[in-house]
This record gives C-alpha cells, structure tokens and sequence, in this order.
C-alpha cells in the first residue's frame, strides 16, 4: 500500500494553525514551500492574532490559503484547518517549528 501511495502522489495538505506566532511563521512556511514532494497545499489559520501575522504572511498568499478566526484555541484551529483541506493526507505543522529540507 505505501509504494501505491508513493506512485500516486496524493495531494497532502500541511495545516498551521498560528496565534501571535509572527517572528517564527515565516520559517514555518518556507519550510513547506521548500519541500521536495511537490503535491501540497499549506493553510494556515490563524487563531485571532493581535500580532503582525497576517502582515508577514502577505506576501505568501499567492502560495498558501490563509484563514483567520476568533481564537478557539490550537484545537479548533487544527479541526478548521481539516474542514478546509483538500488533501488525502493531512500533516500538521506548529507555526514555531519547521520541516526538515528533505521531506
């Protein structure tokens, strides 16, 4: 079943769920960007930050699907980022951490 998958390559949506995580979203996203399995989507919901988060991720919305909400906390944030995947798969990422290159 895994090399089956492997040769499909199904669509894996990464959801980040953020709240005031603006000086370590950016790294966050890269680390998505720059993956080498290229069938992805990346959104990110913001929990109802009062930081400058939506402002650095502007220039990433070409590339990524961003959603804000009233804070419900990480929870809530992670099960509305499921309702708006797309994907077969879902990949949780924490907006403080980072994927490694080669994934």
């Amino acid at each position: 079943m895994a090399s089956q998958l492997a040769q499909r390559m199904p669509l894996v949506s990464v959801v980040i769920p953020t709240y005031n995580c603006d000086r370590y979203i950016v790294q966050a996203i890269e680390s998505v960007l720059s993956q080498t399995y290229s069938n992805s989507e990346t959104i990110v919901v913001d929990d109802g930050s009062i930081d400058q988060t939506q402002r650095v991720l502007e220039p990433y919305f070409d590339r990524i699907r961003y959603v804000y909400q009233q804070n419900q906390g990480v929870s809530g944030a992670r099960n509305r980022g499921i309702q708006e995947a797309s994907g077969e798969l879902v990949a949780f990422l924490d907006a403080d951490d980072f994927f490694r290159r080669t994934n």
